[in-house]
């Protein structure tokens, strides 16, 4: 004889599977959150941006390129003129004009975050 539906046990599996792609999907959220994607994105833009301009204003290959080190955060610790005037001074080997590249990247940079030391790494 049956029992009736009321009184039946039910059983019921959850794979372990998707308890993991939750606590996993939870970490992701707080990373993303920590770090902000898009001022990361933004950073990388930069840098990529500014190794390409640095090609082209040296018209080498990367070997060939002076000993630079143009570092945003040291940059945005400091005031506009002396953003430029540093710039300036970095590049004074340069035989093509610089006043371009300079202000392109100050406008790239306005707004852009300090990173702290733990975002470097």
């Amino acid at each position: 004889m049956m029992a009736e539906p009321s009184t039946q046990s039910r059983v019921y599996f959850q794979s372990p599977g998707k308890e993991e792609e939750a606590q996993s999907q939870r970490k992701l959220g707080k990373f993303t959150v920590r770090y902000d994607r898009k001022d990361l994105q933004r950073r990388l833009d930069i840098e990529e941006w500014l190794d390409f301009q640095l090609h082209q204003l040296y018209g080498c290959e990367e070997e060939e390129i002076p000993d630079l080190e143009i570092d945003i955060d040291e940059l945005l610790e400091i005031s506009d003129e002396d953003q430029r005037s540093k710039l300036q001074e970095m590049l004074h080997e340069c035989c093509k004009p610089t006043d371009d590249f300079i202000n392109e990247l100050l406008l790239r940079i306005k707004g852009l975050r300090k990173m702290s030391v733990s975002q470097k790494k």
